[in-house]
This record gives structure tokens, sequence and C-alpha cells, in this order.
């Protein structure tokens, strides 16, 4: 056992939600917040019902905790698209790769649900105050201006570009198209004519 913030840390307890916070994004993912049953997040993973709820009081408890996890994973993969030094494109080029990664994809559809889904927890709520398609646009605009002044992205509203490349990617989702299929090189450079 670790310490962390004066309190002992079991690895296997660790490891046990981990599994069950993975099992449950997928689930989340595939089926919707209201369509989603504890028990399919325990079959998911591999564990009994019971146990799940030793690790997460509710469906709700689990929910707002991913959600948690989806805003701070997107403002993370924003921030690092910043900090990788290149261009404009190449920077956009590996957002769209991050994207459609399998568990990005996920944390994405999630927030996604959360945002159109009308009884969601309070907890919910907050959180997604901090996340949306808007803000998200909105820390990339400088970054896809420059391109645009260089010459790498096509000419136009930089907010109505951004908007529209988003919405294919989030229909591509939808479509539960695997991210295998979605995410290599040919289908990456398809997505980025949108902005080119």
């Amino acid at each position: 056992m670790s310490l962390v913030d004066g309190q002992k840390i079991d690895p296997a307890h660790e490891e046990r939600k981990s599994q069950i916070k993975k099992a449950a994004l997928k689930v989340f993912a595939q089926h919707g917040l209201t369509g989603t049953k504890m028990s399919m997040i325990a079959a998911e993973a591999g564990i009994s019902q019971g146990l799940t709820y030793r690790y997460f009081q509710s469906k709700d408890v689990l929910l707002t905790e991913l959600v948690q996890e989806a805003v701070e994973e997107a403002h993370t993969t924003i921030k690092n698209i910043h900090s990788y030094s290149s261009t404009p494109i190449e920077q956009m080029r590996l957002l769209t790769r991050r994207m459609l990664e399998e568990n990005h994809k996920n944390y994405f559809l999630i927030l996604q649900q959360a945002n159109i889904s009308p009884n969601v927890p309070n907890d919910v709520t907050i959180l997604l105050k901090q996340y949306s398609t808007r803000n998200i646009i909105n820390e990339l605009i400088p970054l896809f201006v420059k391109g645009q002044q260089i010459g790498q992205f096509c000419e136009g509203d930089p907010y109505e570009l951004l908007y529209l490349f988003f919405s294919v990617i989030t229909g591509l989702m939808l479509q539960d198209i695997p991210s295998s299929s979605l995410n290599n090189p040919h289908s990456v450079e398809l997505i980025m004519k949108i902005l080119q």
C-alpha cells in the first residue's frame, strides 16, 4: 500500500476501480446514459453487480466520475496540442488522431450524451459547463488563424470551419465505426480536407 494525500491506497482496490470505470465508459458510450444499467457494467467488467456497488454507490456516482475524467482529458488534449512544436496543420492532425482513439472516442461520446440527456446528476451539469464545443473551438481559433495566415487552412470564418470539422468527427463517432477504421492515415487525411 502507498500513501496519497495522507490516505492509504490499496493497488488492488485501485485496479478494480479502474476496471469498473473502463467497462462503464464502454457501456455508456454504446448504450447511452439511460440505457446503461449497473448490471451491464458489471457484466462488461466481468464481476458481480454487488461488487460494483462496493466501489460506486450508484450509476450516477460512476457517471459523475467518468464525466470529470472526460472533461479533464479534453482540456489536457487541447493543452498538449498547443505544446506540440509543429505546424498548425500537424497539430490539428494530431488532435484528429487523438479524438478518434478508442478511449478518447468513448470519453467524447459520454460528454455528448451527458449534454443531451435530460436527467443527468447535478454534479454532471456543473462539470459540463466547463466543457462545450464552443469552449474547445475558442481554444483552437488562434492555432487555426495562424494556419490560415501561412496558407495551411482554407479561408473563411475560423469558428464556422472548426464547428463543421467537429460536427463531422462527432457524426463519425456516433456511427459506431471501429476506431481502427477511422484512426488511420487515409481517414485522418480525408477529415483534414475539411480544413484545407
